[in-house]
């Protein structure tokens, strides 16, 4: 399973004891702000599974983040497959998840700059998507900050959230691979 490394993080996959962090960053109001509810620990753990479980499957996903010195865990950012159907799917995204005191550190931008980069130059693919509900203007930042590309044609009504959900309009960015 991969590891990958910047100058200040490390991607990894996931330990038993980021559980009881993950369920705390799950269950704050402030970072599912653009989420449509608040993980309950069992639904915390749910997600643990899952993304540990893809990470053990395909030797790369949303991996754990650590911030050596710092922190033990600080969330997650990596790439993973939308489980949904929408018009640019099947694909890959880039995404992360920050606790709250790790915001504003530029952690997320540079955790994801490392997930393109293996995207692109170990998994070989051609393009990697991100996608937000339309008022999360925070990850829309680090979406173009890391060079995605936003084209208001392709924003979506996001298909598991109801018809009226006020996060039910997403955006959605692209970034192609470089021509070598």
């Amino acid at each position: 399973m991969k590891t990958l490394q910047t100058e200040r993080l490390i991607l990894r996959p996931w330990k038993e004891e980021d559980k009881v962090p993950f369920a705390a960053m799950n269950s704050d109001p402030e970072v599912m702000e653009h989420f449509p509810a608040l993980l309950t620990k069992e639904q915390s753990d749910q997600l643990y599974s899952r993304l540990s479980s893809f990470i053990q499957q395909n030797g790369w996903g949303l991996w754990a983040v650590e911030v050596p010195g710092v922190a033990d865990f600080i969330g997650f950012i990596g790439l993973f497959r939308p489980a949904f159907t929408s018009h640019f799917t099947p694909c890959v995204e880039v995404g992360w998840r920050l606790a709250r005191p790790f915001w504003g550190k530029g952690y997320a931008t540079e955790g994801a700059l490392k997930a393109l980069d293996f995207g692109f130059n170990e998994l070989k693919l051609d393009e990697i998507v991100s996608f937000t509900a339309c008022c999360n203007t925070r990850s829309q930042a680090v979406m173009q900050k890391i060079g995605m590309q936003h084209n208001p044609e392709d924003d979506f009504d996001h298909p598991l959230l109801a018809e009226g959900h006020p996060l039910r309009r997403h955006v959605l960015y692209r970034c192609k691979r470089a021509d070598e």
